[in-house]
This record gives C-alpha cells, sequence and structure tokens, in this order.
C-alpha cells in the first residue's frame, strides 16, 4: 500500500501497471488489497496476543524473574498496540464510509497497517526473548533473538529495499 502508483493524469485517472483506474477505482482496490493483508496478519497476532495474556495464570509465571516480568510486561504491551494499531483500518473505515473519503481512509489505514506490523515484530521478538531466557542461558536467548529479528528483516524488508534499487535501476 504505497502511495508510489503512478500519479494521476490531470483527468483524474491513472495508469499504474499498464492500466487505467480513477482514483476512486484506485482507492477501492488498494483498500481490497490492504484488507487482504490486515486479515492474515490479525489472526497470527490474536492468536499470539491470546497466548500472551494466559501466561500470567501459568503455575511458572510465578517463579519468573523481575527481569522476565519486565519483559513479559513490554511484550503484552506490545502485543496489545499491535492489536489496536491492525484493528484500526476496520473503525476508520466505518465511521467515514459514506462521506466520499475513501482515498484518504486507505493511507491512513495504510499507515495503521505499517505501525502494526512494526509492533507485531517487536511483540514477537519480545516474546522470543521470554521464552528463550526460560530454556537456555541469557546471553544465548539474546543471541538467538537477535538472529530472528535479522530473519524477521531479511524477510519482511530486505526485498522490498531489492525491490526498490532494482527499480530505480531500470528506469
Amino acid at each position: 500500500m504505497h502511495d508510489d502508483d503512478e500519479a494521476p493524469r490531470p483527468d483524474g485517472r491513472a495508469a499504474p501497471y499498464g492500466h487505467e483506474e480513477t482514483r476512486e477505482e484506485r482507492a477501492d482496490r488498494r483498500w481490497s488489497e490492504l484488507l487482504q493483508e490486515v486479515r492474515v496478519t490479525q489472526t497470527g497476532m490474536q492468536i499470539l496476543f491470546a497466548f500472551l495474556l494466559t501466561v500470567a495464570f501459568t503455575p511458572r509465571f510465578q517463579s519468573l524473574s523481575h527481569a522476565d516480568r519486565t519483559i513479559y510486561v513490554v511484550t503484552v504491551l506490545l502485543g496489545a498496540a499491535a492489536n489496536g494499531a491492525l484493528i484500526a483500518p476496520v473503525p476508520l473505515h466505518r465511521i467515514v464510509t459514506g462521506r466520499r473519503l475513501k482515498p484518504e481512509t486507505v493511507h491512513i489505514a495504510a499507515r495503521f497497517t505499517m505501525a502494526g506490523l512494526v509492533l507485531l515484530v517487536c511483540t514477537v521478538v519480545s516474546a522470543l526473548l521470554l521464552i528463550l531466557r526460560v530454556v537456555v542461558a541469557d546471553v544465548t536467548a539474546l543471541w538467538l533473538t537477535v538472529a530472528a529479528l535479522v530473519w524477521f528483516a531479511g524477510c519482511w524488508i530486505a526485498p522490498a529495499v531489492w525491490l526498490f534499487h532494482r527499480h530505480r535501476k531500470e528506469r
């Protein structure tokens, strides 16, 4: 969901990737794409968040160190924030529906989705750190968590950077 599609022509139509669409058609297409992306992300985030909420009620939770409890609290707060950001496009759309603000709504919803994805990776990494600190030595847990963060960056960011770089060279 980026604004890097070709700019609209004077008649209000855009021609991204060889086909024409009006500003409203483009907003409808981008909204549908965004909803599909959010559906996939929300499911995983909500499962992770539900798991995190149950951890405090397990017998082993009482034996966690102060540092591990702090990591847990941070993880739960990150998860709550991620859920809020990933769900935000729905109430935003519901509130402004019928006011002819679809392009603006899509733009704001895409920003919430990106914020939610950043918070999601922070939640996953923080949860991983907490779990690994219980299972392996603290230093090992830290290194494995950093490796996971690098993996996420490699999967989520590196391909986009590569495509942007490649696309610029082709212009």
